[in-house]
């Protein structure tokens, strides 16, 4: 950690070299989810205090396929860096490697730990999702979790499904997923449905802030008694922990995921290549009752 200060640091000393620089961020996400954001206001703030030039991408179908295409129309204007999540690694790899193939750095973020390096990233800005999601369960486990149901908003995301994966081997049960969609409206219907179906059911686990909040309605209108835990932060998601409707959320600190990429990119152009020694786990951090006052004052949510 105190490398990644110093490094830090060194960036922001090094920020008023002449070069103008120019670096592109392009993530996976249908404009519904509240977590990017957060994500696409730590770059922001972090180009601002480095004088670079930036330029934030997504594909509103959430399709793949369109998201390759963004990444290869970046690299042909030759930025100075990207930084790229990496849901679907299979899907994204070939447009990565052509990147960095023409000598542009990219960092992934988010999604893709295990596979950055492979598709030519340099570094990763993310949580280990698996080691997450087995915190979750664990915790779930002593909280009293019998049989729990997973719900998933991206089928395609390797992320999401290795959280409900270290989930289900935590809690020593047969992994039971659904996908909810990233439709708010979907999200209740489907999850309503799931609980009705099965009333044995007595734990979810919500793998985005808005299928936490669609989750917890579900819930409440169906009059089941349910162990909701989940994933990231937002508003609603904070005021339901302090409601006693969300057991406890898992923090991976999107504004980090940002922020990081950009500063570390401009030492890496501006300072002789240099680099963190390893990936940067951004979590994860638990938020539940005790601490929920605390961590809104820290990240600057209105309450």
């Amino acid at each position: 950690m105190r490398r990644m200060i110093a490094l830090a640091a060194a960036a922001m000393l090094i920020g008023s070299a002449a070069h103008a620089e120019r670096i592109v961020m392009i993530t996976h996400t249908q404009g519904t989810d509240p977590f990017w954001p957060v994500v696409e206001k730590g770059a922001r703030d972090a180009a601002k205090a480095l004088g670079i030039q930036f330029e934030y991408n997504y594909a509103p179908s959430g399709d793949m396929a369109d998201m390759a295409k963004l990444i290869e129309a970046a690299v042909a204007t030759n930025p100075d860096g990207l930084v790229v999540s990496l849901p679907d690694p299979a899907a994204l790899g070939n447009a990565i490697r052509k990147a960095a193939a023409a000598g542009i750095p990219v960092i992934t973020i988010n999604s893709g730990l295990e596979q950055s390096r492979a598709v030519g990233a340099i570094l990763h800005v993310g949580q280990p999702e698996r080691l997450a999601g087995k915190a979750a369960g664990e915790r779930a486990k002593k909280e009293g979790a019998k049989k729990a149901l997973c719900l998933n908003q991206e089928a395609f995301n390797t992320a999401l499904v290795e959280r409900c994966e270290g989930y289900f081997e935590a809690l020593g049960q047969k992994l039971n997923m659904i996908d909810v969609s990233n439709d708010v409206a979907q999200i209740r219907t489907r999850t309503a449905a799931a609980l009705q179906a099965d009333p044995t059911i007595d734990a979810l686990l919500a793998t985005g802030p808005h299928v936490c909040e669609a989750a917890a309605a579900a819930v409440k209108a169906v009059g089941a008694k349910v162990h909701l835990a989940c994933f990231d932060l937002s508003q609603g998601v904070m005021k339901l922990i302090k409601e006693g409707q969300v057991a406890f959320t898992i923090d991976q600190q999107q504004r980090l995921q940002g922020y990081l990429p950009i500063v570390f990119l401009h030492l890496y152009n501006t300072g002789a290549g240099l680099l963190p020694g390893a990936d940067i786990p951004s979590g994860p951090g638990f938020v539940d009752a005790k601490n929920a006052d605390k961590v809104l004052a820290l990240a600057g949510v209105d309450r």
